[in-house]
C-alpha cells in the first residue's frame, strides 16, 4: 500500500524524471516515467546490477506483517533482506539517497518487549551505518490513501473516511510520504529517523 502511494507521487511530481519498480511480480502499470524490473528474490539483487547503476534515490517500501510470524521468519524479511538490498545498491550507487519505511513506535534502542519494533529498529541502526549519501528512516503512523490506489488495506480504507479528525497528530496522507521522501533526496533533512511530525514538515 505504501509502495503503491509513493509511486503515484513520483509519476506526479516534476522533480523526478525516471521511476523503476522493483517487484517480485509485475504491477501491470504503465507511464513514460516508469519502467519495470522483475527480481523474485531480492537477497538475489545483485545479479540484476546492470539495471540498478545511475538513481539518485531508493524508495524502499518493501515490508511484511508480523502477525503469526515468529522473530526469526520476521528478521530474515525485514532485516536480512532490506539490508542486503541496501548494500548492494550501496555498492552500485554510493551517490544514493537510501530512504527506508518503517513505522511508527519502532524500538531504536532494540531492547523492547515487542518483537517487531526491535526488528524494525536493528534494521534502521544498520542501514544508519551504510555510507550512503543520505539516509532516511520513515515512521509513519496511518496514513490515508492517495485517490485512485488500488492496493489499500481495509483498516486504512475505513481511517481515510475520518481523516483527519481521528489521530490528527499520528496521521499523514500518503501523499505526504510521498512528498517527504522526494524532499529528503533533493535537499536532504536534519534527521535521519523521522517521525509523523518531521515527515509533515519535509512533505512541504
Amino acid at each position: 500500500m505504501v509502495g503503491e502511494g509513493v509511486l503515484m507521487e513520483c509519476l506526479e511530481n516534476n522533480l523526478v524524471s525516471d521511476v523503476l519498480i522493483i517487484n517480485r511480480k509485475s504491477s501491470n502499470l504503465t507511464h513514460p516515467k516508469l519502467k519495470e524490473l522483475i527480481v523474485p528474490d531480492f537477497m538475489k539483487i545483485e545479479q540484476y546490477s546492470d539495471n540498478l547503476v545511475g538513481f539518485d534515490a531508493c524508495f524502499y517500501c518493501a515490508g511484511i506483517s508480523s502477525i503469526g510470524m515468529n522473530e526469526e521468519d520476521y528478521t530474515k524479511i525485514t532485516f536480512n533482506t532490506t539490508l542486503h538490498f541496501a548494500q548492494s545498491l550501496q555498492k552500485l550507487n554510493p551517490k544514493m539517497t537510501f530512504n527506508y519505511v518503517s513505522g511508527r513506535s519502532t524500538d531504536g534502542s532494540e531492547k523492547g518487549k515487542v518483537m517487531w519494533a526491535k526488528v524494525k529498529g536493528k534494521t534502521e541502526n544498520a542501514l544508519m551505518q551504510l555510507s550512503f549519501k543520505g539516509q532516511y528512516n520513515f515512521r509513519p503512523g496511518f496514513m490515508k490513501p492517495t485517490k485512485g490506489q488500488k492496493n489499500i488495506k481495509a483498516i486504512f480504507k475505513i481511517f481515510g473516511l475520518f481523516y483527519p479528525r481521528l489521530f490528527p497528530n499520528s496521521s499523514l496522507t500518503l501523499q505526504e510520504v510521498g512528498k517527504a521522501m522526494i524532499n529528503a533526496t533533493v535537499k536532504g533533512f536534519t534527521k535521519q529517523v523521522l517521525e509523523v511530525k518531521d515527515i509533515k514538515e519535509l512533505s512541504k
